[in-house]
């Protein structure tokens, strides 16, 4: 199953990503399952449409990047082996 299959068109989410870690800058690291880089500044919510954080930077090599998601809370180290989703709002 490609991750293109976890995208819910109609919701406005986009399946990024599990979350690796969390970096010493207190960013959330997800390796990101799609070939399309999210923009940077966009909502990011958890399986509960919880928001998150927003996407703050796109890095490593373009066949494989990782995202970096600035979070909300202090809690952001709760969300380490989650899935992430990009929220569109329409």
């Amino acid at each position: 199953m490609s991750s293109s299959d976890w995208s819910m068109p109609g919701a406005g989410l986009r399946r990024l990503g599990k979350v690796l870690h969390l970096s010493k800058s207190g960013n959330l690291i997800l390796r990101l399952e799609s070939t399309e880089p999210p923009r940077t500044g966009v909502e990011v919510c958890n399986h509960k449409l919880e928001r998150v954080g927003i996407v703050n930077n796109v890095l490593g090599p373009v066949k494989a990047p990782y995202v970096s998601v600035q979070p909300f809370a202090d809690n952001a180290g709760t969300h380490a082996g989650r899935v992430l989703y990009q929220y569109e709002k329409e």
